[in-house]
């Protein structure tokens, strides 16, 4: 809400309406380090994301782009963090608790820390194991999937909890059709014969900016990528499979389902991609450096 505050000293009201309806929008972003220092990964594409989910959902950020994007990158800068995970919010806070929320203020708030890779750093080379989720998302009429809300977030922790309880590190949702949609908090491609796929925007994903990120490259790289209908089945039919997303960054799998995706270790169109995207990321490739905002 403009100011800097202490770790520790970063509170809410304990009936602020966030807590009872899960009303905030969102983002996940990145900050590398590179040989020009700190680079903060898709800036832009990030904030304008968390304002158009903002607008989706009827909640009036007072802070413009600008400002926003001055926040993160001070909110950086005063860590003292090379590489850092970044989550801007905006959110309902106290006034009362009916449903309808637009009485209740609208809170900022964007805070810093280090993350390693979120399925874990081993994962980014020997793959994940994740299961297929009884949790459907929702369908196109239920709620804005390309909206980045806390409150859809209750249906990936089901799915989650669920595959952890299974003994998968992660698991994919199906859409309300039974096409393949995405990870608990990631988008899917799937490679067959050389060809890239990826569920397209009406199978309630996310239109997540790694996801765009990585299609460039891929057709930078020459590869064809399609964004299409993708059923269960080609899961298991897959030469290869792996996760995108700014937690996850570029994450390869290795069996769904108990079954073995290739040879069951990242194959060799995710590693090159893989590579591509940390070149990327750490300023060591020469193509889109306007992906990267220094701090």
């Amino acid at each position: 809400d403009g100011q800097f505050v202490p770790w520790g000293e970063a509170k809410v009201h304990v009936l602020s309406h966030v807590l009872h309806y899960g009303s905030s929008v969102f983002e996940g972003i990145r900050a590398y380090q590179t040989p020009a220092g700190t680079g903060v990964f898709c800036l832009p594409q990030h904030v304008k994301r968390l304002f158009r989910s903002a607008k989706i959902i009827r909640m009036d950020i007072p802070f413009t782009e600008e400002q926003m994007s001055q926040a993160i990158i001070e909110t950086v800068a005063i860590n003292k963090l090379p590489s850092c995970y970044i989550r801007p919010l905006a959110f309902r806070g106290y006034c009362q608790l009916g449903v309808e929320p637009r009485t209740c203020p609208v809170q900022v708030i964007v805070a810093a820390w280090e993350w390693p890779a979120y399925l874990g750093p081993e994962a980014l080379e020997a793959g994940v194991d994740v299961g297929v989720s009884s949790w459907r998302r929702a369908a196109p009429d239920t709620f804005p999937a390309n909206a980045k809300v806390g409150g859809h977030y209750t249906n990936s922790s089901l799915m989650r909890m669920e595959a952890a309880t299974l003994g998968y590190s992660e698991a994919i949702a199906l859409d309300v059709y039974g096409n393949v949609s995405e990870g608990s908090g990631e988008n899917i491609f799937v490679v067959q014969e050389g060809v890239i796929y990826t569920p397209q925007l009406s199978a309630s994903i996310l239109n997540g900016i790694t996801r765009a990120c990585v299609m460039t490259l891929a057709r930078e790289l020459g590869y064809t990528v399609a964004e299409t209908l993708i059923p269960r089945e080609m899961l298991y039919q897959a030469d290869e499979v792996f996760f995108t997303g700014t937690a996850a960054e570029v994450t390869p799998i290795r069996i769904v389902d108990g079954r073995a995706i290739g040879n069951g270790t990242r194959g060799p169109i995710t590693e090159r991609l893989q590579s591509t995207y940390f070149d990327q990321v750490h300023g060591r490739r020469e193509q889109n450096p306007e992906w990267l905002t220094y701090i």
